[in-house]
This record gives structure tokens, sequence and C-alpha cells, in this order.
């Protein structure tokens, strides 16, 4: 089993460059699938309070037999907790839940800005990493705006920023103000999901180039563009074969053309940051 290399995040702390995605795996079957991807080699188990699924992470991680900090576990406040004190409660509920004593990541899931209280959330996890409740803080879906919102307000700057990003929707602008900031890039949907461009010829003549599987080309892209890509797999077989990306490199060629598959609003579903709502 290959071992994942890491990123160092602006914290200091030490993140895979792969995690593995939780969403919407529930029940005995999701915790069994996550145990699956714990022994295939993944170290980042990414949950959420709005998947309902952290009970299932948190015993995933202790029938694993592995060493607690050898497996990072992310989880994220929904935009019903935003208030100080609710964000506080929220990730309190979700170590009672993960059965943890901290979390290594935690985000705030979107920033709901006709709610305006991100602000108040960002500053909760600033004292809950200061209590050591929280490893490392960061947030999910945010604009420019939005992060500078919070590091003027806070003068913390977030270890990592969540957002869609996928051939279709490469995010370069987001991309570079993250570099500038350095903050690290971490990708939701790192596929696309069921608009994945696993027929396009940029991404099957690399595939037929390489000797690897579609997939693997796109979550290779992810890793050269410096993006933490976060597949998720029920199949034993695609987990592994999802993690197996460090053994080959793309070219600039190759990288540029599967950029090239952008589209204007290449988003899956519509979540633009300054309107979508998620409680």
């Amino acid at each position: 089993m290959a071992t994942t290399p890491t990123y160092t995040l602006n914290d200091g702390t030490s993140i895979p460059a792969i995690g593995f995605g939780t969403y919407p795996l529930r029940g005995e079957d999701g915790t069994a699938s996550m145990v699956r991807a714990l022994e295939a080699g993944y170290r980042l188990l990414d949950t959420a309070v709005n998947y309902e699924n952290e009970t299932e992470v948190g015993e995933a991680v202790r029938r694993s037999g592995l060493p607690r900090e050898e497996v990072l576990v992310a989880s994220k406040i929904p935009g019903r907790h935003h208030a100080y004190d609710d964000a506080i409660a929220s990730v309190r509920s979700s170590l009672e839940r993960l059965g943890l004593e901290r979390t290594d990541l935690h985000l705030i899931h979107w920033p709901n800005p006709s709610q305006d209280r991100y602000v108040e959330a960002w500053r909760a996890l600033v004292q809950l990493q200061k209590d050591g409740l929280v490893r490392s803080i960061g947030v999910s879906n945010f604009t420019e705006e939005h992060l500078t919102r919070i590091i003027d307000d806070t003068g913390v700057v977030p270890a990592v920023n969540q957002v869609e990003l996928h051939p279709r929707f490469p995010q370069e602008h987001m991309r570079a103000v993250h570099e500038r900031l350095g903050i690290r890039t971490e990708a939701w949907s790192p596929m696309g999901k069921r608009r994945a461009p696993l027929d396009e010829d940029a991404v099957t003549s690399a595939a037929r180039a390489h000797g690897v599987s579609p997939g693997q080309v796109i979550l290779r892209w992810h890793v050269q563009l410096g993006s933490l890509p976060i597949p998720k797999s029920a199949d034993p077989q695609r987990q592994s074969q999802n993690l197996d990306v460090f053994g080959f490199e793309l070219t600039d060629d190759e990288v540029a053309a599967i950029s090239g598959l952008a589209e204007d609003d290449g988003r899956l579903f519509g979540g633009d940051p300054d309107t979508h709502e998620e409680m």
C-alpha cells in the first residue's frame, strides 16, 4: 500500500494530498465502506453535520484499528449554527457524535451571506482551535470577498477552503486567491459527478498515454494543480484506484487540455456561494 504524500498547511500541520468523501455513506454499510477506505490507505475522512453520518465516521476510525493520530477527521458547521454560541455548541456536538476529543479540521460549510453570520462562526472556530478542540480550521465555498472579511476581522487565515472544483469548473480565480493567501484548495465533487468528463478526448488520451483510468487522470490533474481532491466511492477497487495517482505525471499540455474543458459556469447545481443557502 503506497503512502499518500502530504501538504503542510499554513498552521504548520500536515494533511494528506487526497481525502475520502463520506457523503452520503450512512448506517452499517456506510461504516464498512469507510473502514475499507482506511484499509486502502486513506487517512483523511471528510464529513459534516449535514451529512448525518458523523457517528459512522467515528465508528470507522475506531474499527479500523489505526492509531487515532494517523487518521484525520474533518467536519463542518452548518448554516443554522453560525451564531457564535451555536457554532461552539455545533463543534462540541460533532465531537460527541464522532466520539473524539478533537477534530483535525473543522470548516464552515457555506457562508450563507444573506444570514450574514459567518464571521461569528469563524470567530468561534478561532477560539475552538485555541481551546484545543479543533486542530486546523478552514472554510468551504467561500469567495474572495468572504475570505477577506473573516481574515480582516480575526487576523486568522483559513488553512483550507473546500470548493467545487472539477474539469468543467476549474476555479482558476479562487485557486490564485488561495495561492496568494497561503490557503490550501480542497475540492468537493472532484470528478464532476454526473458531468464527469470521463469520455472527453483530453482525459481518455492521457489515460491511454499513462496506462491509467480516466478517473485517475482527473485526480492526478487535481494533484498537479495543487488541489486536494476528496473523491467518494463505496467500491473497494475504485477506492484503491482513486488513491493510486502518485506514480505518474501528466504533461503540461495534458493538464492544460483538461483545464480547457472548463465551461462558463460549469457548476453542478448552481451552488453560487453568494446566493446559495444551506442551513
